[in-house]
């Protein structure tokens, strides 16, 4: 066959079912959420795709193949939102809110999202290959944050929002958002204000 022949998404060109590999993707994020990368196999995921368990094969060249489109889809889905947070800040102070909108409101608010974040970056820490993934996320985060800020605040804040995804996932107590914000004031306030 030749590569012209081949259909998107597929490795051998089937196209009898165009939103497969989406569906296969999407499905591998909820058994990462539920089971871990350790608990994701190919069964697990074909399962909750209903789909095949041959038909993995013609979508993905393994489970690090379908790991990788699916962190990169998680990934992607993440920083487009704050992304959207952050452009929509028409000025500093509202920037300050979008900041602790995305800790509170992103972070906090989904715990499903912090398994999976939790997930990706342990995978990274391990396996290099996996690490694209995660200074994409980083780079579109701090650039997001460089609409309003200068470099070293933007990377403040995003060990700021890290550090707190880190704190949530490990602390049973809930976070008070006066916290928060007095965090989020404090790193983004002028030299003089900070003395």
């Amino acid at each position: 066959m030749s590569i012209p022949d081949r259909a998107a998404g597929s490795r051998r060109g089937r196209r009898n079912d165009p939103g497969r590999r989406d569906r296969i993707v999407d499905a591998c994020l909820e058994v990462i959420a539920g089971s871990g990368v350790a608990g994701t196999s190919h069964r697990k995921v074909a399962a909750q795709a209903a789909v095949p368990l041959g038909a993995m094969t013609y979508y993905f060249d393994g489970i690090d193949d379908l790991l990788r489109a699916a962190f990169t889809r998680f990934a992607t889905t993440v920083s487009d939102r704050f992304e959207r947070r952050m452009a929509s800040a028409p000025h500093r102070a509202a920037a300050r809110d979008a900041v602790a909108a995305i800790i509170l409101e992103d972070v906090f608010g989904d715990a499903r999202e912090l398994v999976l974040s939790h997930e990706l970056y342990t995978l990274a820490a391990r396996d290099p290959a996996y690490r694209s993934i995660t200074a994409e996320w980083m780079r579109r985060s701090r650039a997001a944050l460089e609409r309003h800020f200068d470099p070293e605040t933007a990377r403040l804040l995003d060990a700021l929002i890290e550090g707190l995804t880190i704190h949530r996932a490990l602390d049973s107590g809930a976070r008070d958002p006066r916290e928060v914000r007095t965090a989020i004031a404090r790193i983004t306030a002028a030299p003089a204000e900070r003395s």
